[in-house]
């Protein structure tokens, strides 16, 4: 055999193993084998009327001069034309005396999770406001706070031990917090996970409530919330709330929680002047480490973001209406703060009477519009059973978010100018070609691919897709 022959005999073999690892590597068997399974993160099941809700929050307190559920009761019709579909109501219970902020107290101070706060009304007065919500085809969830209760909470003197304690033994607010006018409880003891959960499974089988907004939900062991789900699940179906921003929550436990992130990142454009890119930052991490099914609570402001960044309109300036549009927009469930509608432009009190000024309401027709295209366009909602957001790529990155969500036929495309100055923009539109109409103005665009607009500061379009 001549050298030549040797060589290619022996590149041919080498041929041969080459082809032979590559047909290895894609002819793996996987059949029966759960280990390489893509799994669901979210366990639980979501209420099905919760797949494209929006949710609405009510301070009792602050809503009306009388401050009671009664009187709340005329704002429904208004909340319900709105679009809202979800009511949240901030604590309903009686409020601490011992050690009181203000004349009033806050209504975080609990001092007994199976009263009414006699502020708002009767247990009747309740009762009837969660079946006339429920007759207008919306639901309603409640305040709840299970880390910590009033120091004249009875459970103080009837089970001290259910209390976390100083060093020296004595009552403490959550350790590190400035609270001190709550005292923290101790979910390492059994008693008090049962005596909570079964108050917790109380107010939704006697007054059939839908569920809860959680406070400080994080602090209190996840598992916990696991089982208190499970317990009224048995019940009703419940709708779950987290005051925080953690994906283990959504496993068995909450339906939704808090998007702190996305509200930070919108003030750091609006407020503080800075360049869209942390909102990108905080889209793509959505997109690729947040459970597909989880939904995520987007705001431009709440009572917690209220009581201690000031007033709102300053927080967010002339971007606020962008931010809004935003919220209604991108993954996750709106909520609306009660007064935003109205334009509120202060802090409200959290320990005293501040009432709301209803008397105009500059972004109700917002809401509206964004609200009904939620409903209908299946793009919009919420979880797995919404559209995943594709970014658009744009010549101006620095000041233009531009994004797809398409789901079931449906397809919007939001574009946004988050800066001070006005903009032209092309964007990279080539897998979004189509008719299009936009959402606020009714105007008729079709994008061809590269194609051109411009928008003044602050602007906005959100196109939607025509079948």
């Amino acid at each position: 055999m001549t050298l030549s022959h040797k060589m290619v005999l022996a590149a041919s073999f080498l041929t041969l193993i080459s082809c032979t690892k590559n047909e290895t590597k894609t002819t793996v068997t996987i059949t029966g084998d759960a280990r390489y399974q893509p799994k669901e993160y979210v366990e639980l099941k979501h209420p099905d009327w919760s797949k494209n809700a929006t949710i609405y929050e009510v301070n009792v307190r602050q809503f009306t001069p009388e401050g009671t559920f009664k009187a709340f009761e005329a704002h429904l019709p208004r909340i319900k034309a709105m679009g809202i579909d979800i009511i949240w109501l901030m604590p309903i219970h009686p409020i601490g005396v011992e050690k009181r902020k203000g004349t009033l107290g806050s209504e975080y101070s609990v001092k007994d999770y199976y009263g009414v706060n006699p502020e708002f009304g009767t247990k009747e007065d309740f009762k009837h406001l969660v079946d006339k919500i429920h007759s207008m085809g919306m639901h309603v969830i409640i305040d709840w706070v299970a880390n910590h209760s009033a120091w004249d909470n009875p459970l103080a003197k009837e089970h001290p031990d259910w209390y976390s304690k100083t060093p020296e033994g004595n009552f403490q607010p959550t350790p590190w917090y400035d609270w001190d006018d709550v005292i923290d409880f101790d979910y390492e003891k059994p008693e008090l996970r049962k005596y909570m959960t079964q108050a917790l499974v109380y107010w939704v089988k006697d007054f059939n409530i839908d569920g809860y907004r959680c406070d400080t939900a994080g602090f209190l062991p996840t598992d916990f919330w696991d089982n208190a789900r499970a317990e009224m699940d048995a019940v009703k179906p419940v709708f779950m709330l987290a005051e925080w921003e953690s994906r283990d929550l959504h496993q068995k436990a909450f339906d939704m929680t808090y998007s702190w992130t996305l509200w930070n990142n919108m003030a750091a454009v609006t407020r503080d002047k800075k360049s869209i890119a942390g909102l990108v930052e905080y889209m793509a991490h959505d997109v690729s480490t947040f459970p597909r099914n989880g939904y995520r609570m987007t705001f431009t402001d709440n009572h917690d973001m209220n009581s201690w960044n000031g007033n709102q309109i300053a927080n967010f300036g002339d971007g606020l209406e962008a931010s809004m549009v935003l919220c209604g927009t991108i993954n996750g469930m709106p909520l609306v703060y009660g007064g935003q509608e109205a334009g509120l432009d202060h802090s409200l009190k959290f320990f005293d009477k501040d009432l709301i000024d209803w008397s105009k309401m500059p972004y109700e027709s917002l809401f509206k519009k964004l609200f009904e295209l939620k409903h209908n366009n299946h793009a919009l909602w919420n979880g797995n059973q919404g559209g995943v957001m594709i970014r658009i790529f744009n010549d101006k990155p620095e000041q233009v978010l531009s994004f797809s969500r398409s789901m079931e036929g449906d397809q919007v495309i939001p574009v946004i100018n988050y800066s001070a100055k006005p903009v032209t923009v092309k964007l990279d539109s080539k897998y979004q070609k189509g008719k299009y109409q936009e959402l606020f103005t009714g105007k008729e665009y079709e994008l061809k691919g590269d194609d051109v607009l411009s928008l003044e500061p602050w602007k906005y379009l959100v196109l939607v897709k025509q079948k």
